[in-house]
Parts: C-alpha cells; sequence; structure tokens
C-alpha cells in the first residue's frame, strides 16, 4: 500500500498514486466503466500495472469495516 500516498495540498488530500496527481478514485471509476488495465495504463503512462492494483487493494481495505448495529 506504500504507492498510496494522502497529501493535504495535493488533489484535497484524498488518496493519490505514488504522489502523482492521479486519484485512486479515478482509476476505480475507470475500472468500474469497464476501461480496461491496458487503455488506462496506456491513456496515463506514469502509472504501472501494480499501482492499479495497489487502488483495488486500497478500495478492498477500506469497505473492509464492521457496521455495529445497536443491539434491541
Amino acid at each position: 500500500m506504500d504507492r498510496i500516498t494522502f497529501n493535504p495540498l495535493q488533489c484535497g488530500g484524498r488518496p493519490c498514486i505514488r504522489g502523482l496527481r492521479i486519484r485512486v478514485k479515478d482509476v476505480l471509476e475507470m475500472l468500474a466503466a469497464g476501461v480496461g488495465q491496458a487503455e488506462i495504463l496506456a491513456d496515463y503512462p506514469a502509472l504501472e500495472p501494480e499501482d492499479i492494483r495497489a487502488c483495488l487493494a486500497f478500495a478492498a481495505a477500506e469497505v473492509d469495516h464492521p457496521v455495529l448495529v445497536a443491539a434491541s
């Protein structure tokens, strides 16, 4: 996960890839829209395949939290 960086002075502090101004959210949205890895890498030459995998791992970790339900 060292490929995902946070900088409050860059992209509003949103998670980016390796200090670049490429947000994790943008990569995830492209993948969700059906854009393939090869096309993403062609459109963003600074990206590496490991960056895309890091975005997916980051998203998986972010949604893996318990939901607390109040006891009745």
